[in-house]
């Protein structure tokens, strides 16, 4: 099978950085350090991404790491306590480790697009995580300008299956797979097919500023879904799509940022395992967006996710407003 090593590390990778948010979350009050963008980030972030780039620069050294986190700020002085913080929550998962080795990894994400490399969010949603609902960790493999593999974990999701933590995978050509993260079957998952009319419904973001909200209410009823919206956070919205729960996601820009650019970490993963299980993603002009280029996708405006079948008249939608 191929890209089958790419899948088992990082898939086993993925399910040991969701252990230590999950972890992060049960046993102390997560704490927010802010960003110089003024976005929140936290010990679990820079855990999750050390324990990621670990795996990835043992397995595949020459493979670069484009992530979310820099180890820039818990290298200064005042940040000790937050460095030895981060130490034993990774100590906690893959045993000993040095404060040295927890930077030097995180830093491993700092790597650029080249041919072949690979895309991080080690948390994605991080005000869901930080307010105990919906978050993702997030990692693509980009190779010849295409997503290759995909591995979203999921702790807080259910989807109504039983078992709160999914996991979805995706390799390109082989269909998505979903399984509980504690351990369990992982069964073929499949996009919601027409005449589905309960599931036909739409998700977006909870945070306003992530999108249009109003836009995006007047385009999902405008192709027929009369459901109020679900708001989740974080690339978990890709995973209801994935596994049928819902036919649409939409991201459109917000007046109050018209020059934002979404970064591909944010939708990389989510986007080869809905493609994966049936649906389609394009920008809302209908471009493919471009994972390859750089760490943001200059060239595209905004996310659309459907499960393929709705998406011309959600395109059509689009231009019509």
């Amino acid at each position: 099978m191929a890209y089958e090593n790419e899948l088992a590390i990082a898939q086993k990778a993925v399910i040991a950085a969701a252990k230590l948010c999950e972890t992060v979350r049960r046993e102390m009050v997560p704490e927010a350090m802010e960003k110089a963008d003024k976005s929140p980030v936290t010990v679990a972030d820079y855990g999750s991404q050390a324990i990621i780039c670990k795996a990835l620069s043992e397995s595949f050294p020459h493979d670069p790491v484009v992530g979310e986190e820099d180890a820039a700020e818990l290298k200064l002085p005042a940040m000790g306590d937050r460095l030895q913080q981060v130490t034993q929550f990774v100590q906690g998962v893959i045993g000993t480790v040095t404060p040295e080795d927890v930077t030097q990894w995180i830093d491993h994400g700092n790597g650029a697009p080249a041919n072949r490399f690979w895309t991080l969010d080690p948390i994605d949603g991080t005000k869901g995580f930080l307010r105990g609902d919906q978050y993702a960790i997030a990692l693509a493999l980009i190779e010849d300008g295409d997503l290759k593999v995909g591995i979203l974990g999921c702790p807080a999701l259910d989807l109504g299956y039983g078992s709160t933590g999914l996991l979805f995978t995706a390799v390109r050509g082989q269909g998505t797979l979903m399984q509980p993260i504690a351990g369990g079957e992982a069964k073929p998952v499949q996009v919601v097919q027409p005449g589905d009319s309960e599931r036909l419904r739409f998700v977006e973001s909870v945070e306003a500023s992530h999108g249009n909200q109003a836009e995006q209410e007047a385009v999902a009823q405008a192709v027929g879904i009369t459901q109020a919206s679900v708001r989740m956070d974080s690339q978990a919205k890709y995973g209801a799509v994935a596994a049928g729960e819902a036919a649409l996601y939409l991201r459109l820009p917000s007046p109050k940022y018209p020059d934002y650019r979404e970064k591909i970490w944010d939708h990389a993963a989510g986007a080869i395992v809905v493609e994966e299980a049936g649906g389609t993603v394009t920008d809302m002009y209908g471009k493919p967006l471009d994972f390859y280029t750089a760490a943001k996708m200059h060239d595209n405006r905004g996310v659309v996710v459907s499960n393929g079948i709705i998406h011309d008249a959600v395109m059509s939608a689009l231009q019509g407003n």
